[in-house]
């Protein structure tokens, strides 16, 4: 039987005011037409008085009608007629604000005394793929000068239908305004790619379109305008390249957030090449006399280990992270390298079991992490290049690696040079693996872990008193079942005598900045809580610093910044007389903004942090936190500051990229956790007594 899509007649009842709850009650009547009230609430297994209270709801909106009978029996007003009245009040909507418009442009200029200043830095988060379409045409109808693009094939065919290329034509008549964009080339759409390369017109504005040369990430998309502007988009990378209601935008116009993504895109384009001529390569296979395009994976194989077990001097490769343990288990060949005095350097995302091999690895060979990329990339020697088409993390196999069909293989020089060279640029951007890891933050060993002479000790835990308990019975829904049941109307509470409970989300990474930064080792908290939660709903950054504890170093917090001033009374009670409590910092909800969608978390703000000790300053930056792998349920506690805190969480390992005015750095998948779903209960020790 062919199933009903939904979707869009959610959508439309959404639009007239229905809540969710709502929307079943009519499409469960919808299906099985007239019942009564009591039948409603067995059959969807509903508490009768609640069932009521929808039934009236639905009869005052127009979508709900009752027989005269007794008992009363409830069916649905026609999606027809709801449609038409939807329409035709829309209709008169906009009629009335046309017809009004004048008069209210006049009254508004009479009532108006003051013009928000442009300059101000503001935040704002877009949903769904119309709205996030119509600004993306109201930026490039607004450009003047500069637009840069990052976005896939499937992307910019979302845009095509959505006009946004007839608004590029359109900008043929502004020949200052220089359009960038930068996109993927997978195979099968070459085709595609040329027809709307043909559409963009040879005069005018100046057009360039460009492909990466390593397969590295379109990630995050995004649309620069003229260097003040960026639209962000921050979906799960699942939802990424389907247009759907899901999809969700982050648009800043923060100076310091648009100019690190412009150091970004900037990166990105200078490592790529000219859409035409790529096209010509992949249609080919063969961009040169030297370079070919092995689609046999056994002769691929063959020439792979032929060149590199002649390898002289160095071997530079940039893998996946199943792909660095599988190169772990080659030990023959590792051997015969490291006799023959070749230099090794391995690049990969660094998770999980790979941290450990990493570790090991770095024993015999030099080893980095480096964000997700799309091809597995080997130069040997600096005269041959390989690259392989990588799986998405997580659904790699070692049975798999490294995929050698349609290997793509050269010797031309000045490709290998150029690709060598991007190569060592990302070396140098890399982060080295630890062995401190974000995981042994929160739950520190018994003994202190004994750094090299030239480095500090590791004492977090001994002031902290972390522990974790045992779950039980606890799952995954427990802990969404407890954020989604709780009080709407939390009770203020006080320091001293109550029990504080705090719902949403949070996420913590360890950052060790390269030098450049000039920043010191933080461990970085984002907290994003409902209103639900003691002293309502906030946003929240913490960051702790390494610091002499005097007992030895440890990562001590030294600054909070907060959007709710409540919640930084209660604070300034807590942390009186310690580091903290001089950085404790008030904001605007339009200086700090934490965002969650799906295993993703976006952190920013707009205003320098004072740390510990002074004068250190934390300037603006952004975080993204990524979630991969297996979703965890998890429950830990703490006892500090006078007060025993438990948290309850639906937690990922994530990667973590980190923004900040001088450079961009990304942080190994072991060095940040995401807590998707996270129930914060704290009580005063007194309690334990």
């Amino acid at each position: 039987m062919l199933r009903l899509n939904e979707a869009p007649v959610r959508k439309i009842l959404r639009n007239v005011g229905t809540t969710d709850k709502e929307i079943e009650i009519y499409i469960f009547l919808a299906k099985h037409g007239p019942l009564k009230g009591a039948e409603i609430a067995q059959q969807t297994d509903t508490d009768k008085a609640e069932i009521y209270r929808i039934l009236k709801s639905l009869q005052r909106k127009g979508l709900l009608e009752s027989t005269l009978e007794s008992p009363t029996r409830f069916a649905p007003v026609p999606f027809g007629k709801v449609l038409d009245s939807f329409i035709k009040a829309r209709r008169d909507e906009v009629s009335s604000i046309e017809n009004a418009k004048e008069d209210l442009l006049s009254d508004w200029d009479k009532i108006s005394k003051t013009v928000l200043e442009t300059s101000v830095e503001k935040f704002v988060i877009i949903e769904g793929e119309n709205k996030i379409n119509a600004r993306i045409f109201q930026l490039v109808q607004e450009a003047k000068y500069q637009l840069s693009a990052v976005s896939s094939v499937s992307g910019l065919l979302l845009g095509d239908r959505f006009g946004v290329f007839k608004a590029l034509n359109e900008l043929e008549l502004k020949s200052n305004v220089k359009v960038r964009f930068v996109t993927d080339l997978p195979e099968k759409d070459t085709g595609i790619m040329r027809k709307l390369f043909r559409r963009i017109p040879k005069g005018g504005y100046s057009f360039k379109w460009r492909v990466p040369d390593l397969g590295l990430k379109l990630h995050p998309p995004m649309l620069i305008k003229d260097q003040e502007e960026i639209l962000l988009f921050i979906t799960p990378k699942k939802e990424v390249s389907r247009g759907n209601d899901d999809e969700v935008c982050l648009w800043t116009n923060c100076s310091t957030i648009v100019q690190s993504f412009i150091r970004v895109f900037t990166d990105l384009w200078n490592d790529s090449t000219e859409l035409e001529k790529k096209i010509i390569e992949v249609e080919t296979g063969k961009p040169s006399p030297k370079t070919q395009v092995i689609k046999d994976a056994e002769i691929a194989r063959r020439l792979y280990e032929q060149i590199a077990e002649a390898a002289k001097e160095e071997i530079v490769i940039l893998t996946s992270s199943e792909g660095l343990l599988t190169f772990s288990k080659n030990i023959e060949l590792s051997e015969d390298w490291a006799k023959n005095g070749v230099k090794v350097r391995i690049m990969a995302p660094i998770l999980g079991e790979s941290s450990t091999v990493a570790l090991e690895n770095s024993k015999k060979f030099e080893v980095r992490h480096v964000p997700a990329v799309y091809l597995t990339t080997t130069v040997v020697d600096g005269r041959h290049l390989f690259q392989f088409r990588n799986p998405l993390v997580g659904t790699e196999t070692s049975a798999t690696l490294p995929i050698f069909e349609n290997t793509f293989y050269t010797s031309d020089l000045d490709y290998v040079e150029k690709t060598k060279a991007m190569l060592d640029s990302m070396w140098k951007n890399s982060q080295v693996p630890s062995s401190v890891s974000v995981e042994s933050v929160l739950h520190p060993p018994d003994q202190a872990i004994d750094f090299p002479v030239d480095k500090p000790r590791y004492e977090y835990g001994k002031d902290w008193n972390v522990s974790s308990l045992k779950c039980g019975q606890l799952t995954e829904k427990d802990v969404i079942n407890k954020i989604m049941h709780a009080d709407e109307k939390p009770p203020r509470h006080s320091y001293s005598k109550h029990v504080d409970v705090f719902y949403g989300s949070s996420a913590i990474a360890v950052i060790r900045p390269p030098d450049c930064f000039k920043l010191p080792q933080m461990v970085i908290q984002v907290g994003r809580f409902d209103k639900s939660s003691s002293f309502g709903g906030h946003d929240e950054i913490t960051i702790s610093s390494w610091l002499d504890t005097g007992k030895g170093f440890g990562y001590v917090p030294v600054a909070q910044i907060c959007d709710n001033s409540k919640v930084l009374a209660h604070r300034k009670r807590i942390f009186a007389g310690l580091p903290i409590a001089q950085n404790l910092q008030f904001v605007k909800k339009q200086e700090l903004q934490v965002q969650v969608h799906g295993n993703t978390l976006f952190a920013g703000w707009t205003v320098p942090i004072r740390l510990f000790p002074p004068p250190s300053i934390l300037p603006p930056c952004c975080m993204l936190f990524e979630g991969f792998g297996e979703l965890r349920t998890k429950v830990m506690e703490t006892k500090q500051f006078g007060r025993r805190q438990v948290f309850e969480s639906n937690t990922y390992d994530a990667f973590v990229t980190f923004d900040q005015p001088q450079s961009k750095y990304s942080a190994p998948g072991t060095d940040g956790m995401f807590s998707r779903d996270i129930v914060v209960t704290t009580y005063p020790l007194e309690f334990d007594n």
